[in-house]
């Protein structure tokens, strides 16, 4: 029943991992995990920016995110530091900055712990809509950018010669992820978004025979993560985000069990890809 916390919760947990499933496999095929630590953190900026001038918290977390996007790739341009060093130096200076700016606020009663952390129990039917109907519109774009962004993921030059324009596809999936985490917040919290884009995606890896099918997978990983995390919480009074990416990673670990299973991968329509490019974008 929509009215119980406990099934907005699985409602809302749902949301997400159909969303992160698909996201995520980019960011395993990619290897941008740094990466995505990175918009991660710097939601705590977006959250200290909207409590201090008063704005939707989850709008305020997307535009920061998409901010320290393109500040990246400004700075891959024109800074000498290797890509490594400048997602370092971005996700702990946004981290940083926004506690600082939290702790300033002395008269604002903030929930620093619900932030870090995920406070899914208390989602909202408002906020079920915005994951829901922000989760539809990342999947619609990322469905339509999904053939020109896996031919960048498995050759940018050959992506580029082919006239794919990567650049572009690169930034508009540098936009979905930073939707993502804003919508993903309340979930699992700004420290935990990353792992449950990366640990469903990554279990699915082993029984993927093509990329649309590691999607599916980890969509299927992701819900099932959602659902033993939160029965999980309320049976053992465990938190409920780090229940889920625990659940994620039982999954994970199951996962890589060396167990005797025989799957011909010869006639895969298609590989899934392995990226060498380190560029971010």
């Amino acid at each position: 029943m929509l009215d119980d916390f406990f099934s907005r919760a699985l409602i809302g947990g749902f949301g997400v991992a159909i969303v992160a499933g698909p996201l995520g496999c980019f960011i395993i095929w990619r290897r941008l995990a740094y990466f995505g630590d990175t918009l991660s953190h710097s939601a705590l900026l977006g959250v200290a920016i909207a409590l201090l001038l008063e704005l939707n918290i989850t709008l305020s977390v997307f535009i920061v995110s998409v901010v320290v996007s393109m500040m990246l790739v400004l700075l891959q341009k024109r800074a000498s530091l290797s890509s490594d060093a400048l997602l370092g130096l971005l996700a702990h200076s946004v981290l940083a900055i926004g506690l600082v700016v939290l702790a300033f606020m002395t008269w604002v009663r903030v929930d620093l712990m619900g932030f870090l952390f995920g406070d899914i129990l208390s989602i909202t039917a408002f906020d079920l809509a915005l994951i829901w109907g922000g989760g539809a519109v990342v999947l619609a774009f990322l469905a339509k950018i999904w053939k020109p962004l896996f031919a960048a993921t498995v050759s940018y030059d050959l992506a580029t010669a082919e006239g794919s324009r990567p650049d572009q596809v690169n930034l508009l999936f540098m936009v979905l992820m930073a939707a993502v985490i804003a919508v993903s917040m309340k979930i699992v919290g700004v420290l935990l978004i990353t792992a449950l884009l990366i640990i469903p995606a990554a279990a699915a890896r082993r029984f993927a025979r093509s990329p649309e099918q590691m999607a599916f997978v980890a969509v299927i990983i992701g819900i099932l993560s959602v659902f033993i995390g939160l029965n999980g919480s309320l049976g053992f009074d465990t938190p409920a985000g780090p229940s889920i990416v625990v659940a994620a990673l039982a999954c994970f670990v199951l996962s890589v069990i060396p167990i005797n299973l025989s799957r011909k991968r010869n006639g895969r329509n298609q590989e899934i890809p392995k990226h060498n490019d380190n560029r971010v974008s």
